[in-house]
């Protein structure tokens, strides 16, 4: 089989062709996530606060999805650079079963749980009403966030990440054009309000799956999710937990931090947890265009691996670094000069906008720092040592973030609480500076190219 363009392009036209479109269908997501927002604001704040207190649930959801399709995009990809491809056919098949089998979870949790989940946060019945309400339609539908990841996770694997920018990016449209349509009642469709808002996103979720199963079948032709002779592996399971487990521990951390922050917050007023759910929401413009680059660089490192070029693996990295800073120096500007435009989107009361300039300005601080760990940490997946990814994430969130902002709550000032987020990510880098310089030491210094291996075999 021809040499995966992985394996010879230049790295930056490489790494750009890879996550340019994983990072522009990023930006339409984050656009959409945002929209999303606006169009629940109109309906009163306390819409607003019961999305943003779900946001913890749709934040689980993602990390299993994610963290499955970070262990198969992973090992997929390295066997293809050992030129393994029957393998590579099986693990996307496990992988993508493994993916959709997650659905059930999330079915029994939505079920289950969503009452006592916002009984926790807040005591305001319509908050609570609201919530349960969105919670519950996410979670039956949740088939369609896993099997979009893990069809997505499948086609980057392979280098195409511009079928990947089209399946979110069709999802995506589905939302934005639905959530008013579902939200207020447009022409024949009856006024759903916040339950509206999730029928447009699961909606979008379930169209860009099915986008996704068509373009793996019709334009990934070095996967055959069809290949015959298949088998339960349990060593590929183990494989991809192995190194998707602490990308969904590290995502799931998250959404427990999110928690808790919006309940330390709640302890002043639901506007503050309004701010910071707004902030969360519009940091994802700067954030997850990076994650997109991230994704990007995964299949380019875990292919080099595997086929023994450490000259671009450390290259990749440079260029990821310096992208990444880039990005984050522009995000962190617009959150200082053009608080109250950004805010302005979501009909914000006077307390509102007093309350949210101030989150944003001192929360995006944090993008002067975060750059640095966001790309050690895809790295680190890369290279199959994601346990310390999740160590680096659980220290920066569990134990550093959340005990500095409930320290911080403690002064009884709110805007206080907002310092936790740059402190948080000050440890972060520290930590990621001298796990980035060992795990190149160990895995990548020694390495020796697929050609030169296979001369001495032969």
């Amino acid at each position: 089989m021809q040499e995966n363009k992985m394996g010879y392009l230049p790295i930056p036209k490489l790494l750009f062709n890879m996550s340019g479109p994983i990072a522009l269908s990023m930006l339409f997501q984050s656009l959409y996530n945002v929209v999303d927002s606006i169009f629940v604001s109109r309906i009163g704040e306390e819409a607003l606060a019961a999305v943003s207190m779900a946001f913890p649930i749709q934040s689980l959801m993602n990390a299993v999805a994610i963290g499955t399709g970070v262990g198969m995009n992973a090992l997929l990809s390295r066997s293809l650079g050992q030129r393994k491809f029957e393998k590579a056919n099986l693990i996307g098949q496990i992988g993508f079963i493994l993916t959709v089998a997650s659905t059930f979870l999330f079915i029994l949790i939505g079920l289950l749980f969503s009452d006592a989940f916002f009984a926790t946060q807040t005591n305001n019945p319509l908050i609570h009403e609201y919530g349960v309400q969105y919670t519950h339609i996410i979670t039956l539908f949740s088939v369609g966030i896993f099997a979009q990841i893990g069809c997505e996770r499948l086609l980057q694997s392979t280098g195409r990440s511009f079928e990947s920018m089209l399946t979110q990016i069709a999802g995506a449209l589905i939302n934005i054009i639905f959530d008013p349509i579902l939200i207020f009642g447009l022409g024949p469709f009856p006024e759903l309000g916040v339950a509206g808002a999730a029928y447009a996103t699961v909606g979008g979720q379930i169209t860009a799956a099915l986008m996704g199963i068509f373009l793996n079948l019709k334009r990934n032709k070095e996967i055959n999710l069809f290949q015959k002779g298949f088998h339960f592996n349990a060593n590929i399971v183990k494989n991809v937990y192995g190194i998707g487990f602490p990308t969904m521990v590290m995502i799931a951390a998250g959404s427990l931090t999110i928690f808790i922050i919006n309940t330390i917050l709640g302890w002043f007023s639901s506007t503050a947890v309004v701010a910071y759910g707004i902030y969360f929401k519009l940091q994802s413009f700067v954030l997850l265009p990076v994650f997109g680059m991230n994704n990007g660089m995964v299949p380019i490192i875990a292919y080099n691996y595997g086929s023994g070029h450490k000259e671009r693996i450390y290259e990749v990295i440079k260029v990821a670094l310096t992208a990444a800073f880039v990005f984050m120096v522009a995000g962190f500007l617009l959150f200082q000069f053009a608080p109250d435009v950004l805010l302005g989107f979501f009909e914000p009361s006077q307390e509102l906008l007093e309350l949210g300039r101030k989150c944003l300005r001192i929360c995006s601080i944090s993008f002067l720092l975060a750059f640095f760990p966001i790309v050690v940490a895809s790295v680190l997946q890369a290279l199959g040592n994601g346990v310390a990814s999740m160590i680096i994430s659980l220290i920066r969130q569990l134990i550093v973030l959340c005990p500095a902002a409930y320290l911080l709550s403690r002064t009884g000032n709110v805007n206080n609480v907002w310092f936790a987020l740059p402190i948080a990510e000050f440890t972060a880098i520290t930590i990621s500076f001298f796990a980035l310089r060992k795990i190149l030491r160990t895995h990548v210094d020694h390495l020796v190219p697929i050609e030169e291996r296979e001369k001495v075999e032969q």
